[in-house]
């Protein structure tokens, strides 16, 4: 069944008795079905989302006496304005819309888990004809395989050197295997026997393929038959006095028990599981997680986690599991070792069941698909669960003493802030705006938000402007108008769209800082009047003397040396800098590799990219005939007689920044401070 979304809000009057009654719908307007709820402030962002078996049930310990209430909901009901619901069909789809809803919104309420750091992964990019095996720390494809994560990128370097005496697969990068193939000579590593060289034709795609196949099966703790089979080869080349093949076997031997020894033995039945700790206070916990397949471990990853919302370990551990999965969603076990059971434990395993029956075929004779929480009373489960145990112990009291001092920092700069700028509340959300360019030419602007004192990645944006000049009062202008013409837009839609998605620019900043002086200052102010902006603070962070401008003030703040408000100010100020900079940059490099090739039809980035590097240059393109054009991957006849049409043209080029009607374009989202 659709999702049905009923919405009410009102605005609260103050007094003593609990906020939630301002905008308490009607008990009998609640369904008693399954679904997700969200409460809202009165701009219309998401605070806090919760599942229910019954909303009614649910949302009516909201509305009860304020003294009976947890006091870190108390702080998100006195926040809220409006409660809106979606109806679901089960409680499995509730638990699943939750976590999307979550992952979505990221409310300010709901807890969220953050990695300790970037673990290492080894990966084989089994989606490529021809796979290589890398160390990497991002994310990869749904069709490779990855295997980890490591607590150290050098142990798993090490484990991958060693295996490549036994498993020679590739390893080089793009332009290292393609060069190899043009010029139909191997790299150093074929002549050190740590690659087949299928770039050459010394091995075959399939035959190179089985020696991923091999090194997979042997990374996911398959061994036995890997060390067997370099035993009895090099018994076999003894006999037959091959001594010198013998050695080579013996060395591979020696490698491969050496990887081995390396993975260390959890249960002797070869078992596939998670082993999943938390240690945990009030205020905050520490979750660690260690994966082992066929019995051995294969890695380990840490997280931690504010507790925002008043949950238990059970609902914690809830939580966690649905994160976890979501991030490794082929990697899911057949049995999790847990401290105790979660919260809806049957519903997860049967949510986590139905993911694995999608993304796995089951192995060994087990069931395919099926999931259990296990809480182990005694036996080496029991040891090693322990194990976990202590390292959720001290990865707690390690981010402790770290977080202690920067949560301090971070709520004394902000109070800091509040009072010399004269502000009624803490600037919880600063945007800061910064402008670049190069004398005039390829003019960009970019905002970077802090919530909490914190850089809100997601939040980021750049701009690109509509004409091209020297003049950053103009283009500041520009930008802060752009920005709070969107606030005024997007408020006056409704609180959410039909899929419920956030509006990245409809929640107003506290605080506006300005990279510039009073010039800048005024440009923005001018941007901004008459926009929605009037309970908005603006100020410029001139940076000769780290002076900060306020409006109708003719001497600036002189913020303390050394103190948290400045330095804070000074981050938000060298982040948008920053921003602004690799953007103006990214256009540059644009404007330099762009070429003909940008405007022929049917030609896209995929296409360009693949034409670039088999001819290296548009000039080598040019001076090709169709034929060659016509071999490259991805093209036809056809399509080649137009490349070659339209070089032969002359034609390139495109107007900048405006789109074809003579609009500015739209803005463009970055994540992750990425442009």
């Amino acid at each position: 069944m659709p999702p049905r979304w009923r919405s009410f809000a009102a605005e609260y009057p103050g007094g003593v008795q609990n906020p939630a009654l301002a905008f308490r719908p009607d008990p009998g307007a609640i369904p008693t079905s399954p679904g997700c709820y969200q409460f809202r402030d009165r701009d219309g962002r998401v605070l806090y989302v919760g599942k229910a078996k019954s909303l009614r049930s649910r949302l009516a310990s909201y509305f009860a006496a304020w003294s009976t209430i947890p006091a870190r909901t108390r702080a998100m009901l006195a926040s809220a304005a409006s409660v809106d619901w979606i109806v679901v069909d089960t409680e499995v789809e509730a638990l699943h819309l939750e976590y999307t809803l979550i992952q979505r919104h990221r409310p300010r309420y709901n807890v969220q888990y953050r990695d300790d750091k970037s673990y290492p992964y080894l990966v084989l990019t089994t989606s490529e004809e021809v796979p290589r095996a890398r160390v990497s720390r991002s994310p990869v494809r749904r069709a490779d395989r990855r295997f980890g994560p490591y607590a150290h990128a050098q142990a798993i370097r090490e484990t991958l050197d060693l295996l490549l005496r036994v498993f020679p697969v590739r390893t080089c990068s793009t332009g290292v295997y393609q060069r190899a193939e043009r010029t139909g000579r191997p790299c150093l590593l074929f002549h050190i026997d740590r690659c087949a060289a299928p770039c050459t034709g010394e091995v075959s795609v399939d035959g190179h393929r089985e020696l991923v196949d091999g090194l997979a099966a042997f990374l996911d703790g398959d061994t036995a038959p890997v060390l067997e089979r370099l035993e009895r080869e090099m018994a076999e080349a003894s006999d037959q006095l091959r001594f010198e093949s013998a050695a080579r076997l013996r060395d591979q031997l020696a490698a491969a028990r050496t990887a081995t020894a390396k993975q260390e033995v959890v249960t002797d039945g070869g078992e596939d599981l998670d082993a999943i700790a938390v240690h945990e206070d009030e205020l905050e916990a520490a979750v660690q997680a260690f994966f082992v397949r066929r019995g051995r471990l294969v890695g380990r990853k840490g997280w931690t986690v504010d507790k925002v919302e008043p949950l238990s370990t059970a609902g914690l551990l809830t939580s966690f599991v649905l994160q976890l999965y979501a991030e490794r969603p082929d990697e899911v076990p057949p049995q999790i070792l847990v401290p105790e059971l979660p919260d809806d434990a049957e519903v997860l395993e049967e949510l986590l069941a139905e993911q694995r029956r999608r993304t796995r075929r089951g192995s060994r004779g087990r069931p395919i698909g099926r999931v259990r929480f296990t809480v182990p009373r005694r036996g080496a489960k029991r040891r090693f669960l322990d194990t976990v145990e202590g390292n959720a112990r001290e990865a707690f009291q390690r981010g402790r003493l770290r977080r202690a001092s920067d949560f301090e920092s971070r709520s004394r700069a902000l109070r800091e802030l509040q009072e010399h700028l004269s502000m009624p509340d803490a600037p919880l959300r600063i945007e800061c705006y910064d402008i670049s360019h190069l004398g005039g030419n390829d003019v960009v602007g970019s905002m970077v938000v802090f919530e909490d004192g914190l850089p809100r990645n997601a939040a980021y944006r750049r701009f690109k402007l509509t004409v091209d000049t020297n003049d950053d009062f103009a283009a500041m202008r520009e930008v802060i108008s752009r920005r709070f013409r969107r606030l005024v837009e997007e408020r006056s839609r409704p609180l959410a769209d039909d899929d419920g998605a956030p509006r990245s620019f409809a929640y107003p900043p506290n605080l506006v800082v300005i990279d510039g002086g009073v010039g800048q200052l005024n440009a923005a102010l001018a941007g901004a009047e008459g926009l929605g902006a009037e309970d908005v603070t603006f100020v410029g962070l001139a940076k000769r003397f780290e002076e900060v401008w306020l409006a109708g003030r003719s001497t600036p703040v002189v913020l303390p040396r050394g103190s948290d408000a400045l330095y804070l100010l000074q981050r938000v100020r060298d982040e948008a800098h920053r921003f602004a900079v690799r953007y103006q940059r990214s256009r540059r490099r644009g404007a330099v590799t762009s070429s003909a090739l940008d405007e022929v039809p049917g030609i896209g980035p995929a296409r360009r990219r693949a034409l670039l590097s088999t001819f290296g240059s548009v000039d080598a393109v040019r001076a090709a005939d169709v034929d060659d054009v016509a071999a490259v991957r991805g093209f036809s006849r056809t399509l080649a007689r137009q490349v070659k049409d339209h070089l032969d043209g002359g034609r390139g080029g495109s107007a900048d920044g405006v789109s074809r009607d003579g609009e500015p374009v739209h803005d463009q989202a970055a994540t992750g401070g990425s442009a």
